[in-house]
């Protein structure tokens, strides 16, 4: 009842179909007369009268000016041969079929492929090769008419119907072999593109082979192919054409009222059409494909194929994403298949050579990825200012590509820096000198007036100016993922100009007035409506320290490095108090080195003349003199303190900030000229500042270290390199940080943590429970407890997320504290824990419910110590876990801090008289109240000792909540001050006095033991002669854990020494061997009577160890206004800052 022809095909014995009835036009049964058919036998093999043409209306078609030897510099008409790899839809099944002639899908329309075909011409047939041959008629290598693969016509198609990506290298060998063979070919000096589509059929057999399928093998195979024309054949642009999105073909295929010879489709891509929509085996298909995808990316991203000037691989990715064409009435067209409905009719040929040519032209990473079928041919001309075919390489002027597709920002809006995303970035903003407000950026050679311009908006770290696609800058490259961003400057003009925005660099500037900046940043990101001051993410750039260096010689101590350290931290601890979610980078200064090779190797380009007014102290020294010499020596110690700044782990205390070192610019090679000179090409005029061309590699450096884990990170930066833009990666998708970097910040030693090693050998306790105190050892001890102010409660022991209130580290507290083990805290408790596990008493955490016998108030006076030994007793007494009687019982009393700060104001409260009244009814209470107790007294600090000089300052001074009157209001040597001394000194010794008073001797289970190593008192000094603010929290008052683990260390070295032979001071040096071990001669705790020394012995004062360097808890009552400043006066005079503020907490 049809046509011969039309007939259907079989369908299954399950299907109905309604019976058709002959009709008055075709009554007869069908045969192939009465069908009008003319068997194919007959039929001649000519070609369709309709084609799908179209014109090349390019006004430049002429090629190079010479035969380029550079693959990045290829016009298309610079391009004579032309060759392709693959499978059916390159070797053109069906290209030139009827709808009606299924059969006619084995022939291979060769001449009408898409890539490679060359029938006819541009204007009846639309192929790569007809467009290429309108740039250039002698083209030669492509097909033409019908045949296989090894037919004259095809030529330099060597695809071949049913291949699969295993079978590529033995087509590129061919193809190798055909073009080195054929006489119209001059292998060597011929521009060649080669075009390699592949991996449906491979994708239509993975279900029946998963393995043999794989998309390590897919894109394993492809290389393999790769390999062989990269090894092998010279002058040659390669078209990787990305396997196409098949799951489209089920859209065809399942649409009844397009006419499809289903068994036939289904036959030949089983694996995409026999599934069913939502099952398992069609989401794997899916998920290969895209892996198909991306591992093809990766192959030719990986740069495997640009180590060559004249060979690239560059993927065109026009297939990634496929839409089925659609007729007016939404069907799916068939017109653009072959009668199988599965490989392309020449319309889809035609528009598929389009899609090619468009990618050809468009950059890498702005390729079109979902071509249109739809739309009509259209060939788009090359640029005529940058005429070339894009390579991973080439770009104009000073762009770049970027290569990243996913380009999304995180779910929701990051809470963490260490999980920020590229396109979370909502603001950039940098901080600097004249690099970074971009002087002489855009200066013509010869124009040295015009390096006073600040072209911000080049400028590497901040500028905005243009696109990617022709200014490379750090801004630019973040709008690739954040079209929104904000901040970033254009044009020309000063950090006071609008178009400045974020760009706050000063030309000149120096380390110094780099807090001014800050505070100007600050203001201006809280002001401006285009930034949302605590929800937006910020990028900030400090690039600080040339002018410094420029300016070294005329005042060494103003521009020392102990100077420099001081301004960059105050200036980012500005930052790290102010600014919510930021990630700062701090970027390495320009070496003097550099600058010297530059501008003293071209005196003949460079205005040697006024060195000394463009930078003095680096370009007048003579080479080899000692004040070069010491200018490198200088420039080395401004680099070290910004790594010991940033290592210090600072400025990780909060989990929405951080502060990354990026260190490319630590090693600059420069680019040298035939004639040995420097290359001046990447200079501004004055040969001091970069041009544009530099700060194009300064801004791709600077991206690529962002993305670079901490420990990995490259620090040279070579100026004549191609530093290709890294993309984040599905594994790594964050701006690198510390944390997300997995990295630990070394020290100076390594140091992890403030534990100890313990290395005694005897742990055990006395054979039996000791009744006298006079024998109890380490392991006897059940018990521990505290009494005292905040330097026991052990507030700022570990920084806090909050500016307002620092927390109370119990669990840290030196004299009480049990968090962890002594190998990570070292503490009191767990040293006695080495010795007896089951300890009670002490505290861990924050939080009060586990602050155990820790009974210490923040800003207690020794007033209060009454009441906190009740408190203690109590809790002792309500205890169900220790036994009040049998227990040992260790307590240590610390007070006396906030008696001296007051003391001016109430002179008789506070006497020293009262201070050992309150103590001695605290110690009264205890005696009458507690059996089997040992009593550590610990001597109040030297307080007024630290007073000296009024230059230093607290880096990160807290709010007060009350005053430390008596300092604020007494000067160096004033009466006031020597009767606070006086006071101090009076404290001390009344205390002292306790190990030997006779009433704590009556009971043998109890003792009272004064443990001197505060009575003297100095600063803990680094190594550059500043106080080290590694033993205080951030208020530089309190203590952070290492000088809780100092404290700690020298209460029991103190405990294991006879009294009237204790330290009275102690050695702030780091070891975690420092503590002693009981003797196997004495084992116990020294007491006044197992010291066997009579009082008036016992009162000999001990000296002082000449060596030690030794601490007290109150620096920061006089850090937060000042340190030690005597190694400082003796660098000489310097510049002296605003008067500081002498307020601090309470202890």
């Amino acid at each position: 009842m049809k046509p011969a022809g039309q007939k259907d095909e079989p369908f299954s014995a399950k299907e109905r179909r309604p019976m058709k009835c002959p009709t008055q036009e075709n009554p007869y049964l069908f045969t192939y007369r009465n069908s009008n058919y003319l068997p194919s036998s007959s039929k001649t093999q000519k070609m369709p009268e309709v084609r799908e043409g179209t014109e090349v209306n390019c006004p430049d078609k002429d090629p190079s000016d010479s035969i380029p030897t550079s693959v990045h510099r290829l016009r298309p008409a610079d391009i004579k041969v032309i060759g392709a790899m693959g499978d059916s839809l390159t070797a053109g099944n069906g290209a030139g079929s009827e709808p009606w002639n299924l059969l006619d899908v084995l022939t291979e329309y060769r001449g009408l492929s898409w890539s490679v075909g060359g029938d006819q011409n541009i204007s009846t047939v639309t192929t790569l090769a007809n467009i290429l041959r309108e740039f250039n008629p002698s083209l030669t290598g492509f097909s033409v008419g019908t045949g296989k693969e090894s037919s004259a016509g095809a030529f330099l198609n060597q695809a071949v119907a049913g291949d699969r990506a295993e079978h590529l290298s033995t087509q590129a060998r061919k193809l190798v072999d055909l073009m080195k063979n054929d006489s119209r070919i001059n292998f060597q000096e011929d521009w060649k593109i080669i075009t390699l589509f592949i991996g449906c059929n491979d994708l239509c057999g993975f279900c029946d082979d998963p393995v043999r399928y794989s998309p390590q093998n897919f894109t394993g195979n492809i290389g393999k192919a790769l390999d062989i024309l990269h090894a092998e054949v010279p002058r040659a642009f390669v078209n990787l054409v990305l396997v196409l999105e098949i799951i489209g073909l089920r859209e065809l295929f399942q649409e009844e009222k397009v006419s499809c010879p289903r068994l036939i489709l289904r036959s030949l891509c089983p694996c995409v059409l026999k599934f069913d929509d939502n099952s398992t085996e069609l989401a794997s298909l899916i998920e290969m494909n895209k892996k198909y995808q991306e591992g093809t990316y990766q192959l030719v991203e990986s740069g495997r194929y640009d180590t060559r000037e004249d060979f690239t691989v560059v993927v065109q990715p026009f297939f990634e994403k496929v839409d089925i064409p659609k007729t007016l009435e939404g069907l799916p067209d068939s017109s653009f298949f072959a009668p199988d409905c599965f490989h392309f009719s020449s319309k889809s040929h035609a528009r598929a050579a389009s899609a090619l040519w468009h990618n050809m032209l468009e950059p890498v990473g702005q390729k079109t990825t979902e071509h249109n079928f739809e739309n009509n041919i259209h060939i788009t001309c090359p640029d005529q200012v940058w005429p070339f075919l894009s390579t991973y390489k080439n770009v104009q002027g000073h762009g770049s590509w970027l290569l990243c597709r996913d380009r999304a920002p995180s779910a929701s809006p990051p809470t963490s820096v260490h999980a920020l995303r590229p396109a979370d970035i909502q603001v950039v903003a940098a901080l600097g000198d004249s690099l970074t407000a971009g002087n002489g950026i855009g200066s013509k050679p010869e124009d040295l007036p015009d390096v006073a311009t600040q072209y911000r908006g080049l400028s590497y770290s901040s500028g905005g100016d243009g696109s990617l696609k022709n200014v490379t800058t750090l801004p630019n490259i973040f709008r690739e993922f954040n079209g929104n961003l904000t901040g970033y400057a254009v044009g020309t003009g000063s950090a006071n100009d609008t178009n400045a925005f974020l760009n706050q660099a000063v030309p000149g500037a120096k380390a110094e007035e780099l807090v001014h900046q800050v505070q100007t940043l600050v203001q201006r990101m809280k002001t401006d409506q285009r930034v949302n001051f605590h929800e937006d993410w910020k990028v900030i750039t400090v690039l600080i320290g040339g002018s410094d260096l420029c300016d070294y010689c005329t005042d060494s101590n103003l521009y020392s490095a102990a100077n420099f350290f001081d301004h960059l931290r105050n200036a980012l601890d500005i930052l790290h108090r102010e600014v919510p979610r930021a990630l700062v980078n701090l970027v390495d200064f320009m070496s003097p080195s550099v600058i010297r090779q530059v501008f003293l190797g071209n005196p003949d380009k460079c205005p040697v003349q006024q060195a000394s007014v463009l930078c003095n102290c680096v370009l007048s020294p003579r080479e080899n003199s000692q004040e070069l010499a010491r200018l490198e020596v200088v420039a080395q110690a401004y680099q070290n303190s910004m790594r010991e700044l940033v290592e210090s782990g600072r400025y990780d205390t909060r989990e929405d900030f951080s502060v990354v070192l990026q260190p490319f610019f630590y090693n600059i090679w420069l680019p040298v000229l035939e004639d040995g000179r420097p290359d001046t090409s990447f200079f501004a005029p004055d040969c001091i500042h970069p041009n544009q061309k530099f700060h194009s590699q300064l801004s791709r450096a600077l991206w690529v270290n962002m993305l670079q884990p901490l420990g990995r990170k490259t620090n040279t930066l070579d100026l004549a390199a191609a530093i290709p833009l890294s993309c984040p990666t599905q594994n790594d998708p964050f701006l690198r940080t510390y944390r997300n970097s997995n990295y630990t910040y070394p020290a100076k030693p390594a140091i992890e943590n403030w534990g100890s090693d313990f290395l005694c050998m005897d742990w055990s306790p006395s054979n039996s429970v000791p009744t006298s105190v006079h024998k109890l050892q380490p392991a006897d001890i059940k018990v521990v407890a505290a009494l005292g102010d905040s330097l026991t409660t052990a507030v700022g022991a570990q920084p806090s997320n909050s500016s307002d209130l620092l927390t109370r580290w119990r669990g840290l507290s030196w004299s009480i504290g049990g968090d962890g083990v002594l190998e990570i805290h070292t503490t009191l408790p767990n040293i006695l824990k080495k010795f007896n596990p089951h300890i009670l008493g002490f505290s861990t955490g924050t939080q009060e419910e586990t602050m155990g016998l820790n009974a210490a108030v923040d800003g207690a006076r020794a007033r209060d110590m009454p009441a906190q030994a009740w408190d203690l007793v109590e809790r002792m007494k309500r205890s169900p876990e220790m036994n009040l009687e049998k227990d040992w019982k260790l307590i240590t009393l610390f007070i006396g801090v906030n008696d001296l700060c007051h003391y001016c104001e109430n002179p008789e409260a506070h006497s020293a008289e009262e201070y050992v009244r309150h103590l001695q009814q605290t110690l009264d209470i205890l005696y009458e109240e507690l059996p089997r107790a040992f009593i550590n007294v610990v001597e109040v600090m030297e307080l007024a000792v630290l007073h000296q000089g009024q230059n230093g300052k607290c880096a990160m001074p807290l709010a007060a909540q009350s005053n430390c009157t008596c300092l604020r209001r007494s000067q160096e040597d004033s009466p006031e001050m020597q009767k606070l001394k006086q006071v101090n000194w009076n404290f001390q010794s009344g205390v002292s006095k306790f190990s030997y008073w006779h009433q704590y001797m009556q009971r043998e289970d109890f003792a009272v033991v004064v443990q001197p190593f505060f009575q003297n008192t100095l600063v803990p000094l680094n190594d550059r002669g500043d106080a080290d603010l590694t033993f205080f929290a951030e208020d530089c008052f309190h203590f952070s854990e290492r000088g809780h683990a100092e404290m700690a260390i020298a209460l029991w070295n103190n405990m294991l020494e006879p009294v009237g032979h204790k330290t009275t001071s102690n050695n702030f040096t780091y070891s975690r061997t420092k503590l002693k071990c009981p003797s196997p001669e004495h084992p116990y705790f020294y007491t006044l009577r197992n010291s066997q020394l009579l009082p008036d012995q016992a009162e000999e004062p001990s000296n002082v160890l000449s060596w030690a360097v030794p601490v007290a808890a109150g620096l920061g009552l006089v850090v937060g206004v000042g340190v030690v400043m005597v190694w400082k006066a003796m660098r000489g005079p310097y510049r002296k800052g605003p008067p500081m503020s002498l307020t601090t907490a309470s202890f």
